[in-house]
Order: C-alpha cells, then structure tokens, then sequence
C-alpha cells in the first residue's frame, strides 16, 4: 500500500490561473526547454514559484510530457487545445481540464479523492481537512502525509472552484474553473454542486465513459455514481441529470441505451477513445 503513487501540494500553493494553461501551453510549443532557465520565469513573465506551479498544472492536466534531457512536449490533447481553444474559453476545454485533473491520482491525489471519496454535500473547512487527511492517509499506506500540505491542497480546492466573484477581482488570481458552478459558499459553509447542463457539453460525459478503460465498450447505468472516475463523481452529476446527458448523447448516436428487463447498459462503439473523442469536437 506505500508503493502507491501520490503527489501533494504539487502546487506551490497557487491554484490554476485564469491565462496559465494558454501561457503555459504557447511557451511550451515555443521551446521544449522553457523550464530550464530560471523556472521558465522569464519566458512565463511570472516569479520562479509561479512558473513551477504553471508547469506542475500542465502536467496534472496531462497536456504536455516532462522529460529530464528533451524537456516538456504537448500531449496530443495539449496540442488540439492551443489549436483549436488556445485562449481556453471553451466551457468543453474547461470541463475537460477539470476532468483529467480530478482523475489524476499520481499527480494531483488530493482532487482525486475529493470528487471521488470525500462524503460531505456540506461542509465547513475543518471537516474538509478532518476527513481529506484520514483518506490521504489511508490512500498512502504507511508513509504519512504532512498536515500542511493536505490543508494547502485543501484549501487550493475551495479556492480553485470558487465562482470568481467570490474573489478579489483586482487580484486577478481566480480560477477558470469556478465557471463550472460546482461549489458555492454560504456564510463558511462550503456547498457541492451540480453543474448547469446548458454549460456541460454532453461529449464530457462520454469522454469519461470511454476513457476509463480501454477495452471497456459498456457499463451498468448504476455504476455510472458508483465507480472510482465515473462522471456521477467526477461532475457531480444526480441520477436524473446524468440520464439527460446520456439521452443527448445517445439523440447523436454516440451510445446506445439498452433500458429492457432491467438491464440499464449503455454501450458504445469499439476502438474509442478519451483522445479520439477529444479530436472529434474540436475537429467538428
């Protein structure tokens, strides 16, 4: 159970950015070695610590590599983004970004375990640190985590899913990701919640249906709130909701409902993948 793969307060304490990941991601498709001078601070035009936390979100958001000799390169889905989305605007590039950070248990495990093990709908922070550091823990094994680094990741959380009015505007440090509408606050209480659908492109929904496992062509629709990275999870998504999505997805033809003598599958075609679906709605 120590073996296991984790990474907390990878961060350096600065959430996601609003303008990072376009910096990041045009730096990067400049020069691979961005990172080697100075942090990539002066090409980034932001301190060193900024532009360790630009290079850490890149890669927990898996649009570049990191290697030690060649540097850091696009993924393919980093390069269909500074192609297609390279102001990242798109509510899908967004969705898309939150979905491949929140599934990212080696490299941002805090995120993961919130949308997929953290049991609170309603929180105060110190129940959040209470329970986030007694399943980091638990996900370690017998090494231990530091306090402070699970209440910085904590915290980074809150703030990074923040709707930006909530922030100082003049500090121009909120988070694209608080257009989500996945948490509010309400006098320090902290509310999870479920997106606007007219602001979720129903190709996210099926981006994590296919991209969980690659030989996998169907799924019980139970397990679509159940399973570790399912989208009930990752998008904070209510039975009712969720069946919406898969009705519009299924209107395209992208899967297939199969609702007879109680089966509830969904299923769809073989040989897709996370990426290929990613190419479609940008390509389209």
């Amino acid at each position: 159970m120590g073996k296991n793969k984790y990474r907390f307060k990878g961060h350096e304490s600065f959430i996601l950015r609003e303008g990072w990941l376009n910096k990041g991601l045009y730096e990067v498709n400049r020069n691979p070695k961005v990172f080697f001078e100075n942090y990539g601070a002066d090409a980034l035009g932001v301190g060193p610590n900024m532009a360790k936390a630009i290079r850490y979100w890149l890669r927990a958001a898996e649009l570049v590599t990191d290697a030690p000799k060649t540097g850091v390169t696009l993924t393919n889905i980093g390069k269909l983004i500074l192609e297609h989305d390279p102001c990242v605007e798109d509510y899908f590039t967004l969705w898309l970004i939150h979905c491949i950070i929140a599934k990212n248990r080696e490299l941002a495990t805090a995120w993961n375990i919130y949308f997929n093990q953290v049991s609170y709908e309603e929180f105060k922070k110190q129940q959040l640190y209470d329970e986030m550091e007694t399943l980091a823990n638990d996900f370690v094994g017998e090494e231990k985590v530091a306090q402070s680094s699970i209440y910085a990741d904590c915290d980074a959380i809150l703030r990074m899913y923040m709707p930006g009015k909530e922030t100082n505007p003049e500090e121009k440090n909120s988070s694209p990701f608080g257009k989500l509408g996945l948490l509010k606050n309400i006098d320090g209480l902290y509310c999870r919640r479920q997106p606007d659908l007219n602001k979720l492109p129903e190709e996210i929904v099926w981006f994590l249906l296919v991209d969980k496992e690659a030989d996998r062509t169907s799924i019980y629709l139970d397990d679509l709130w159940k399973e570790v990275n399912s989208p009930g999870k990752i998008l904070q998504l209510k039975r009712t909701a969720l069946i919406e999505m898969l009705e519009r997805l299924e209107e395209k033809d992208k899967i297939v409902m199969n609702r007879t003598a109680g089966l509830n599958m969904i299923y769809w075609k073989k040989g897709l993948t996370g990426e290929k679906i990613v190419k479609k709605y940008y390509e389209r």
